[in-house]
């Protein structure tokens, strides 16, 4: 191994499982409550998720090629910046600041909240939310001030939630005979009234179970190995999570019946508490908190680096950026947002706005693929290897274009999103040239 080689910390192992960790977080907990109520069947529930587990496969493909091009820290911000325009790059920073990594790792707090002492048990003296914050603040520390012990910390973490929900899976399927679901999988009492465009609306909830599927892309600069290693921890990660999706959401939608879970968050404990009683509830709760504490891990890693990036780029306060690793400084300022976004927000309306938020920008990056790049970044004829790009964006903008639709208020606040990042890049240029 080489002294350049010695010096980045992330290997194939802690890359895979920064994207599993970025991948399987608060979403695949709760999403299928919420769209078997809107679909009505959960044979169409199965299928969405399938849908979105293809599309994320093709984005992970698509990323890989991104890498290639360009092995660079930054995600979407240097991909945009890079290949399209540094308006569009800024965006796409702004984007994963408010949404990206702020927005689902609130999410993904909150969600632990939820699961860790459930609302009913929960003494007077334990604040709504306390836990959430509780967990971003050593999630913060922890990879403030070393990459190399985060990311072990950060390997354990996901190797400890892949065992629990292996066993989770195991017990599932050895009572397979009782799953109430198994024998009436009829649909609900009355069919959607537009089947389509609730199709559409849960795919892009389900899309955020399946957004940390490039999260290797952000550390590129820290990754032994190059664009190859990193390409194949996105692929690696992403096939591993959709297999564990799939087998989830069968257990959760057919063994509890479809009547118990529509319209709840809490789709895996009341799978559990059916299953084997409140024993089984406990250790899934136990699970899955800890498959929570891994996503906002993960975005504690990810994140901070964009923000890095951008800071030695101007386009935000110096103080951000680092030639060393971690970049501590942006690491604080991620902790910081996600304490403010989970004293504020709830957690059903963060939902579909990142999800569509989400999509859009990762399509609009994949998209940069079909923009002949210059030399110093290697030409990419466009005749070839752009089969999962082309899917990756077309069949998430037709998706995202039927979801804002149906559900307009979710578009509107992504439209101010955007509106506010372009004010705010105009006023950072204006500041910077004068």
């Amino acid at each position: 191994m080489s002294h350049g080689e010695a010096k980045r910390p992330l290997g194939i192992l802690s890359l895979t499982a920064l994207v599993v960790a970025s991948m399987i977080g608060a979403g695949v907990f709760t999403t299928s409550g919420f769209s078997v109520a809107d679909l009505r069947s959960p044979w169409l529930v199965m299928a969405a998720w399938g849908v979105g587990g293809a599309i994320a496969l093709c984005g992970a493909l698509s990323y890989g090629k991104l890498a290639q091009r360009l092995a660079e820290s930054g995600g979407e911000y240097v991909f945009l910046s890079r290949f399209l325009h540094p308006a569009a790059g800024f965006l796409g920073g702004w984007v994963s600041l408010l949404a990206g990594f702020t927005g689902a790792a609130a999410f993904a707090a909150m969600t632990f909240d939820l699961y860790a002492w459930p609302t009913d048990s929960r003494p007077a003296w334990l604040p709504a939310k306390s836990l959430a914050m509780l967990l971003v603040l050593v999630a913060t520390v922890f990879h403030a001030f070393h990459t190399k012990s985060g990311a072990m910390g950060q390997n354990l973490l996901v190797g400890i939630k892949l065992v629990l929900m292996a066993a989770f899976l195991l017990v599932a399927y050895s009572l397979v005979g009782n799953w109430q679901g198994a024998a009436l999988v009829e649909p609900l009492d009355s069919p959607p009234t537009n089947i389509l465009l609730n199709f559409a609306s849960s795919v892009m909830w389900i899309s955020l179970s399946y957004s940390g599927f490039n999260a290797a892309v952000y550390v590129a600069e820290e990754a032994r190995g190059g664009s190859t290693t990193i390409a194949r921890a996105m692929i690696y990660g992403t096939a591993v999570v959709t297999v564990f999706y799939l087998l989830l959401n069968t257990a959760f939608l057919f063994a509890p019946g479809v009547q118990a879970i529509a319209g709840k968050s809490d789709v895996a404990a009341i799978t559990a508490q059916a299953l084997a009683g409140e024993w089984f509830a406990w250790l899934t709760r136990a699970m899955i908190c800890l498959g929570l504490a891994s996503s906002v891990s993960s975005a504690l890693v990810a994140g901070p680096r964009v923000y890095a990036k951008m800071a030695a780029d101007g386009f935000l306060p110096r103080q951000l950026a680092t030639k060393t690793s971690p970049p501590t400084n942006a690491v604080l300022l991620q902790g910081i947002s996600v304490l403010v976004v989970i004293y504020f927000a709830g957690l059903q309306s963060l939902l579909s706005y990142l999800g569509l938020t989400l999509s859009l920008f990762a399509a609009l990056t994949v998209s940069t693929l079909f923009i002949s790049s210059n030399k110093s970044h290697g030409e990419l004829r466009p005749t070839v290897g752009l089969l999962a790009p082309g899917i990756y964006v077309s069949s998430t903008l037709i998706l995202a274009g039927l979801a804002a639709y149906h559900r307009p208020h979710e578009a509107i606040a992504t439209a101010v999103t955007l509106l506010s990042g372009i004010g705010l890049y105009l006023v950072v240029r204006r500041y910077s040239s004068s």
